[in-house]
């Protein structure tokens, strides 16, 4: 009896990890911070480092203060800081991404979003999915409250720990 090899396909196909392996290779090599491909009805998108990441706005320059107890000669004393505005803001609680996929904020694109702002959530309230690896993973929201912001945009990559939605508490 010969030995019969395993039928091998003429081309790699675009989740296999040697194709994977070698983009990651190309965005190194060539500085690229995103690569979204689309042959037929496959697709990959590799983005490397934050999701949503934005260059950062230079520190503001501020003149330097006189020291403690010092003022100008001829000019009023420094007064106190004026008192904070009214009652601190609530602290908003954070909906994160369990794990590394593409976020979409509805289950098809002809149905409706799962959630928006204003929306009331509960714990076991389904407020997205993360696909990953052709598997739709519904991501609950594990708090009680209403949606007061939607960070992840529709189809971006998220990492784990991706801050996907703001919520004030009920």
């Amino acid at each position: 009896m010969a030995d019969q090899k395993p039928d091998k396909p003429d081309k790699p196909r675009p989740f296999d990890v040697s194709t994977v392996e070698h983009l990651l290779k190309l965005m190194s090599v060539h500085d690229l911070a995103e690569v979204d491909l689309i042959e037929g009805d496959e697709r990959i998108r590799l983005r490397k480092g934050s999701a949503f990441a934005r260059p950062a706005a230079p520190a503001p320059v501020y003149p330097a203060a006189p020291p403690p107890g010092a003022h100008a000669p001829g000019s009023p004393p420094p007064s106190a800081p004026p008192p904070p505005a009214g009652p601190p803001a609530k602290k908003l609680l954070e909906i994160k991404s369990e794990l590394v996929g593409a976020f979409y904020t509805r289950p098809a694109p002809d149905k409706p979003e799962f959630v928006r702002v204003g929306s009331k959530v509960a714990p076991d309230t389904t407020v997205c999915l993360v696909i990953a690896m052709k598997v739709n993973n519904e991501i609950k929201a594990g708090v009680s409250g209403t949606i007061a912001e939607v960070v992840a945009r529709n189809e971006d990559f998220v990492d784990f720990d991706t801050v996907l939605f703001r919520v004030e508490p009920a």
